[in-house]
């Protein structure tokens, strides 16, 4: 049977919460949640949401999930930040992170966010290869950025602007773009395009 991706509602918190607590524990750190029922259904479908959420169905059983929140770039603007993205364990390998990663690209377009950002362990393997489907560029550190998605751009490599890298932008006007280069000191090369009036 095919999933079903909708939006998450209220009565899917107690789910979601359960899924949250079993990515805890493959995450090894099964202590580390204590966010009250409470608060989280609050903070999601309270009067004052400060996240939303989809998730995947089968048969009427929540098996997975992607929530996000709002961050502001003040160089870019909104951008869109996921939290969590995951599919309990009996479900994985069947597509179903393809399909809620595709609600939030889609999501992000709607709404004209800037971008989106993630973090993901640097051992978890399986979360990697997944991201790594988008284009994205990773950086070596215990918790490594997974990369963003723009509206304008399409998918492109990115990471964070860090002091410890000198960075060079080259820019050229093409077709009414403008193409920007920019060469890193490790020998990393990125580039975008942005349409002049932008």
């Amino acid at each position: 049977m095919l999933p079903k991706i909708r939006r998450a509602e209220r009565s899917d918190c107690a789910r979601m919460l359960e899924l949250v607590n079993e990515l805890a524990v493959y995450e090894r750190a099964p202590d580390e949640v204590t966010v009250s029922m409470e608060h989280f259904m609050e903070s999601g479908f309270g009067p004052n949401p400060v996240y939303w959420a989809f998730v995947a169905e089968v048969k009427d059983i929540v098996v997975g999930f992607a929530l996000y929140y709002i961050r502001y770039s003040t160089w870019k603007g909104q951008r869109m930040y996921l939290e969590d993205i995951l599919v309990t364990e009996a479900y994985r390998g069947k597509g179903i992170g393809a399909l809620l990663m595709d609600a939030l690209i889609q999501e992000a377009h709607q709404k004209e966010f800037k971008g989106i950002t993630w973090q993901v362990l640097d051992w978890n393997e399986p979360a990697i290869n997944f991201y790594k489907k988008y284009k994205v560029k990773f950086d070596g550190n215990r918790v490594i950025w997974g990369g963003i998605y723009s509206p304008y751009d399409g998918y492109f490599n990115g990471r964070w602007r860090d002091s410890n890298y000198d960075e060079v932008n080259k820019f050229e006007e093409i077709n009414h773009k403008i193409k920007m280069t920019t060469q890193y000191s490790d020998g990393y090369v990125n580039t975008k395009y942005y349409h002049i009036g932008d």
